[in-house]
């Protein structure tokens, strides 16, 4: 097929990858505008950007793409088959959904109709979900609303946090398209409608969803954890300080009040609702670097009942 890619990040780049392998023509990438990122906020191109540069593909990154006419006009002389759009960061205009005879086909990361949305991976971990997906589905008007194609299902495992999952999942999506492509290809694959009674969804995450609650149990807050690695992550306060939490996990149960700190030696736990607990083993005070919790420890003097948040 003559196809058109839209995507901007590391969870893109297989899917361009694998059609190419199979060996569809990409006529065109586009890409959000290059963005600045990292301590220093340089300027980098996306990963799918750098990747189309490294095998010559043609690129363009339209900072917006509704009122495109430019862009609706060299699109529609490239007449593409199918116009792939895999984490790309743009709602797709209605011109743009018209264009391809195949329809504009999206890889979405869960198993739709349940997580639409933004953050579909981070969402299914931070609600301890056992498993997940991916779902090749064709684009309409609506937020992952579109006809299904192809979904394949995915173990999470209980202690994988989102950015492991993450490439797993876009690896399984890479394979998946492929395998949608060639369905629409051959007229073997037939789309079917979602059942929108049953959608859930994952939207953009904010900062405040990083703060945990010590009233919940504290699977739940591990589990949230897991799904906001690397943002927002799991912060907390500490004698008025922001304390941002890096590495955890849940042990045997210390009645207390929530957020109530004992520490064991150079262990430290701290109380969760539902009697239960959690061990810090790695911390972050607000204005410090990340330490191991013993070095926190040895900096510090611990008064009886003293809690967090």
């Amino acid at each position: 097929m003559r196809l058109v890619f839209c995507g901007t990040p590391q969870f893109a780049v297989p899917t361009l990858e694998a059609i190419l392998s199979a060996g569809h023509t990409v006529q065109m990438v586009l890409s959000q505008p290059d963005k600045p990122s990292g301590r220093g906020m340089e300027v980098r191109p996306s990963a799918v950007k750098q990747f189309a540069q490294q095998h010559g593909l043609p690129i363009a990154q339209p900072e917006k793409i509704r009122n495109n006419f430019s862009l609706q006009q060299q699109l529609t002389e490239l007449a593409p088959d199918a116009i792939l759009v895999v984490a790309y960061g743009r709602l797709i205009p209605s011109w743009m959904l018209a264009l391809p005879r195949y329809g504009n086909l999206n890889l979405h990361a869960s198993l739709l109709p349940k997580y639409r949305g933004a953050a579909p991976i981070q969402w299914a971990v931070a609600n301890g979900e056992t498993q997940t997906g991916v779902t090749t589905m064709r684009i309409d008007e609506g937020l992952d609303t579109g006809d299904i194609l192809l979904q394949q299902r995915v173990p999470i495992s209980p202690e994988q946090n989102s950015m492991e999952l993450s490439p797993v999942l876009a690896n399984v999506g890479a394979e998946l398209m492929v395998r949608t492509l060639s369905g629409l290809e051959n007229g073997t694959l037939h789309a079917t409608g979602q059942d929108h009674l049953q959608a859930t969804l994952a939207p953009i995450l904010q900062r405040e969803d990083g703060r945990i609650d010590w009233n919940h149990a504290a699977r739940k807050i591990f589990n949230r954890w897991r799904g906001f690695q690397p943002w927002p992550g799991a912060f907390t306060s500490f004698r008025g300080k922001k304390l941002g939490l890096h590495a955890m996990r849940v042990v045997d149960s210390i009645v207390a009040p929530p957020g109530t700190l004992t520490r064991s030696g150079n262990r430290l736990f701290v109380a969760c609702g539902e009697d239960t607990s959690l061990e810090i083993m790695e911390l972050q005070v607000e204005g410090k670097r990340r330490m191991p919790v013993d070095a926190f420890l040895n900096g510090i003097s611990l008064t009886p009942g003293e809690r967090l948040g």
